[in-house]
């Protein structure tokens, strides 16, 4: 293909020699594939040199990733090799979402010009460019409900939004243990669809029950159903509807432990230590059970609040509340809240609402760490762990600089665990702990899955993995079957891997869809007033703190040395629905 190549451009260009029969480029041009990557592109040429050669998106000259090009290599006095795109010549085979402007395309994701030959389209009409031509039209930007698809065809989940039904093969219940007598409950938020588990208590012989939706009986592996599970690895939550991993049939149905139904599961029965806040012993087996009642956590929380001493609930929370206790001398109680987009039918933003940790939360989620626990420590050096790095020294060294620009005196103490938990101290001196947390958890490495065994440096764990949520995430699929059957997959390091990146990615899809969502609330909101939050200083952000509007990330434009965290209220300037950028002025300070 080469030879071909350069015979062409030795025909119709001067950048090419031809000397003994042979082709060849001079010596400022070259040939590769674009690749793209998060603020410039990289060409990799076709020669399989090792050189690095970086395009800057305004010299792309029309071209995107994996398209072939020749490019013209620029002086560059600072030593870095850079280039631009003179022509492309040859497109690559993907799919690439566009908007049009003005007659003109560009790339929706990086705002990239795309050489078109023609453009009849609409301004704002969102499209597929493919092989040189617009292809398809999917929507306008003008239309709320276009960025369900935008976020799903940007970040390659587009496929979710076909119909999802399986063959579910009859589950076999050989040798399970009938635990249908038993008062097993859920306990979820009011808006929860499908029900992955289910708790226990038996005050009398201090044994706690954690049942969990049993999928790997539905689900065989390498079958269809499995490889599509695999596929997706995780449920997909937008403010307004879920994707699952899984059909309806099997997440909202089959598999939801949903009250009054006799459903399958796997159980960890553990034996408790109240005294030593631990478990002594655990069995792990098939059963079925049936859950007596779904409760919401707002409920949970009602009756906690009565603080009844013989109320089944409130010993168990007095319980759990020991357990919590003890685990956090090795890890840590982050404050943080969770910002819920509302929106009505037509998928417009109309107010967040803010969801904080409560003792509702609390109680379940100590259940569930113990079975997470018991669970790996069934698994030896390999298997699939869910791991946690203590941050890097950068890192702390960065939020040590963080807190001390607030005024609180932050120093590095005999080990990071030390360190943390001595920052989160004074800042609860000072009423800093929420600003503070949020500091901490930006210093955080990102928890991933990995096939061997490494401790879980935030939950102070050093077995740790994914058991309690098989309807939503395939690690925990995983562990069952290695759990039921002692035989782990050959391709374990992959599946960590490839799970781990998709987890990223559908984070990032899913910031994506609510920050558009933003953007499009602050088009509508032009010139009103807001209440905000510095909260990067370099970079000039703030945040939306509102009674009705919280989370939007906001450019401010006329940024005149506001401290971290400090109360600012803000004018909106402008908003961008494409590029998600919404930029204000400081009205006061």
């Amino acid at each position: 293909m080469i030879k071909k190549l350069l015979k062409e451009l030795y025909d119709t260009t001067d950048y090419v020699h031809f000397k003994n029969g042979e082709y060849s480029l001079k010596s400022k041009y070259k040939i590769g594939k674009i690749e793209l990557l998060n603020d410039y592109a990289q060409l990799n040429l076709l020669s399989n040199s090792v050189q690095k050669i970086f395009v800057e998106f305004s010299n792309l000259n029309g071209a995107y990733n994996n398209d072939l090009v020749l490019v013209q290599v620029l002086f560059n006095p600072k030593g870095k090799t850079k280039a631009k795109v003179l022509s492309v010549l040859q497109r690559g085979d993907e799919n690439i979402l566009c908007y049009v402007k003005e007659q003109e395309l560009f790339t929706v994701k990086e705002s990239i010009l795309i050489d078109c030959d023609r453009v009849n389209n609409q301004n704002g009409d969102i499209v597929i460019f493919q092989n040189g031509k617009i292809t398809q039209k999917i929507g306008t930007v003008y239309d709320d409900a276009i960025d369900e698809q935008i976020s799903l065809y940007l970040y390659n989940e587009v496929e979710r939004l076909k119909p999802y039904s399986a063959d579910i093969p009859k589950a076999v219940s050989n040798n399970r243990k009938d635990l249908t007598s038993l008062d097993f409950c859920t306990i979820d938020p009011v808006g929860a669809k499908d029900f992955d588990d289910a708790v226990y208590y038996d005050e009398k012989n201090q044994e706690l029950y954690v049942a969990i939706a049993d999928v790997s009986a539905y689900v065989k592996e390498e079958s269809e159903l499995d490889l599509e599970a695999r596929k997706r690895a995780f449920s997909i939550y937008l403010p307004h509807k879920v994707l699952p991993m899984l059909p309806f049939e099997l997440s909202n149905n089959l598999c939801s432990l949903v009250p009054n139904e006799d459903r399958l599961a796997y159980v960890f029965k553990m034996k408790l230590d109240t005294k030593g806040c631990s478990v002594s012993s655990s069995e792990l087996f098939e059963a079925t059970i049936n859950s007596k009642r779904r409760y919401t956590y707002e409920e949970i929380d009602e009756i906690l609040g009565k603080n009844d001493e013989e109320n089944y609930f409130v010993k168990l929370f007095g319980l759990t509340s020991r357990y919590r206790a003890k685990r956090l001398k090795n890890g840590y109680d982050f404050r943080n809240e969770e910002i819920r987009l509302k929106l009505d039918e037509n998928q417009k933003l109309l107010e967040t609402s803010t969801e904080e940790s409560t003792p509702s939360h609390s109680l379940i989620e100590e259940c569930m760490l113990l079975a997470n626990q018991e669970a790996a420590k069934r698994l030896k050096n390999t298997g699939i762990f869910r791991v946690h790095e203590e941050p890097t020294n950068a890192k702390i060294a960065k939020l040590i600089d963080d807190v001390n620009s607030l005024g609180i005196k932050a120093s590095l103490k005999s080990d990071i665990h030390s360190t943390i938990l001595s920052i989160q101290q004074k800042a609860a001196n000072v009423g800093l702990e929420k600003e503070v947390d949020e500091l901490i958890i930006q210093s955080q490495q990102q928890a991933r899955y990995d096939f061997k065994k490494i401790p879980h440096f935030g939950l102070g764990f050093s077995d740790y993995s994914h058991f309690t949520s098989p309807i939503r995430r395939y690690a925990d699929l995983v562990l069952h079957r290695i759990l039921k059957g002692s035989k782990i997959p050959k391709e374990i390091e992959e599946i960590c891997e490839t799970i781990s990146d998709t987890e990223r990615r559908i984070a990032t899809l899913v910031w994506d869809f609510e920050d558009r969502k933003y953007a499009r609330w602050a088009n509508r909101n032009l010139n009103k007033t807001f209440h905000a939050r510095i909260v990067d200083t370099q970079k000039h952000i703030a945040v939306l703190e509102d009674a009705t509007i919280k989370g939007a990330r906001i450019q401010i434009e006329n940024y005149s040395g506001e401290k971290l965290f400090s109360e600012v209220t803000v004018k909106i300037k402008s908003s961008d629905i494409i590029s998600k950028k919404i930029h204000a002025l400081v009205t006061q300070g």
